[in-house]
């Protein structure tokens, strides 16, 4: 989870710099019940993305202030796992065309798909639309990677 997408706290295994590592950006795009994003998709397109007061194409930034984890010490089998820090808050949008799927990419590194989500069909007017990440365990992380 550090390799490809330097997620969380930098590191000092940084591709731009070994004494001052940085983190990638990561956003999270709405898309509509009609778009076709699933395991398949390997980067950000607006093809199917919602449109409406308030929503920037590209969608919000991904607050991911800590590091993935991991429960592999001593490289055996264990668990890799990753959830961002905040909730992905979406502020005083309508959106009326029924959405039900978030795709979660690496704006750094040319917008590459991390994960896709999908959820209930939605719709909102003039409001507020969150989605609230789980708690951080190997359990129930966000991103979670078996490792042998």
């Amino acid at each position: 989870m550090l390799g490809e997408h330097q997620l969380g706290t930098a590191t000092l295994v940084s591709r731009t710099s070994l004494t001052s590592p940085t983190t990638d950006t990561l956003k999270a795009a709405l898309y509509l019940a009609s778009a076709t994003k699933d395991a398949s998709t390997t980067v950000y397109n607006t093809t199917g993305e919602v449109s409406g007061t308030g929503y920037t194409a590209g969608g919000v930034t991904v607050t991911a202030a800590t590091a993935p984890t991991s429960t592999n010490a001593s490289a055996t089998a264990g668990v890799a796992f990753f959830t961002p820090t905040a909730s992905l808050v979406y502020t005083t949008v309508t959106l009326s065309t029924a959405f039900d799927c978030v795709l979660i990419y690496n704006f750094t590194q040319s917008l590459k798909a991390i994960s896709v989500h999908t959820f209930g069909s939605q719709t909102i007017t003039a409001g507020t639309f969150t989605l609230t990440m789980p708690s951080n365990t190997t359990t129930t992380a966000l991103l979670r990677l078996a490792t042998t």
